[in-house]
């Protein structure tokens, strides 16, 4: 009987030390490391911090049923309760050091899709072993499953490789950089802003507010254009002027451009044209550069180019074209 008082008086006052050091010692740890110059021992006092109290309270009933005579199958549930928690909150720590690591090592910080990546396949790693070392302390034969493992590792690939292809392009993503969250890219008659990288597909926001999700395997073959890493967009369009305009007023063109471009902000004019005699219409060529990335931008810019047109040529008196068609009567005899 004083063996069982005395295992729990060592129980309580085990738990009771645990809990201070959780508590108030790693409340002082952590005002302390937050005081100084690096974040990484306020990361470690963070992730030391979520440990639970199940671990607490095993390591407790483990140190005190060790003086006990107790059953052999008692010791084992004690024992393999003890190395669950201690595994699971070990794989829980390393994964905030994994988490910490990647986010350091991301050269830009908003890069949330790469960190996402690389923690997730870690994590995926930390918990595989995190089962084999629990299985091992259990008494399974490891090397065995590992083998086992090995043989149906090769079926399961052959099975979902085109998933296994789309995570490896994730990482190429990942490594190339040809788009990042928030760029705004057009994959064949698909385009939209990048919301979201994950390790199968990427998720695209279309201008029309659906979600598109495309594999990430599908995406990379494709030839995919990047807006966002546009600095300048180029724009051409057509002028069409109806064939009764005199040739005093078309050279007159060239110069009205001139004169709109140059009163527009963000737009260079490179070039306009007298280009062809068209079925309808005369029509000329204009090409001009807008000095900036952002769609909503360049729509702006060239409503006001059209209207600005659209005002100089009332003024000049000149017309647009239309679809016509001239039908040539012959009177016979």
């Amino acid at each position: 009987m004083e063996q069982y008082l005395y295992a729990l008086l060592l129980f309580l006052l085990t738990f009771s030390v645990l809990k201070f050091f959780a508590g108030f010692a790693l409340s002082k740890l952590e005002i302390i490391a937050q005081k100084t110059k690096t974040d990484i021992d306020d990361m470690l006092v963070s992730a030391v911090m979520k440990i639970r109290w199940p671990l607490y309270f095993s390591l407790a009933l483990y140190v005190s049923t060790n003086i006990l005579a107790l059953h052999g199958l008692v010791q084992k549930v004690v024992w393999y309760l003890l190395i669950i928690l201690l595994t699971f909150e070990g794989i829980r720590f390393l994964q905030s050091i994994v988490e910490y690591g990647a986010e350091k090592a991301v050269s830009n910080k908003k890069d949330k899709a790469t960190v996402e990546i690389i923690s997730s396949i870690i994590r995926i790693l930390l918990w595989a072993i995190a089962v084999i070392l629990i299985l091992a302390n259990l008494g399974y034969n490891v090397s065995s499953l590992i083998a086992g493992l090995g043989i149906g590792g090769i079926a399961i690939a052959l099975a979902i490789q085109n998933i296994l292809k789309d995570i490896f392009t994730a990482f190429s993503i990942y490594l190339d950089k040809p788009f990042q969250i928030g760029d705004f890219i057009a994959v064949g008659d698909i385009s939209g802003t990048v919301k979201k990288i994950g390790l199968k597909s990427t998720r695209i926001e279309s201008l029309s507010g659906e979600e598109i999700i495309i594999s990430n395997n599908t995406l990379t073959s494709s030839k995919i254009h990047n807006y966002k890493k546009m600095k300048k967009r180029r724009i051409a369009f057509t002028l069409g002027l109806a064939y009764e305009t005199k040739t005093t007023s078309l050279k007159q063109i060239p110069k009205i451009a001139k004169e709109i471009f140059a009163k527009i902000k963000l737009t260079e004019l490179s070039r306009i044209h007298f280009k062809e005699f068209g079925d309808f219409s005369l029509n000329f060529e204009v090409v001009y550069f807008v000095d900036s990335n952002e769609y909503d931008k360049y729509m702006d810019i060239q409503q006001k180019v059209n209207l600005a047109f659209k005002s100089a040529f009332e003024k000049k008196g000149i017309e647009f074209a239309y679809p016509t068609q001239t039908v040539f009567v012959r009177k016979t005899e």
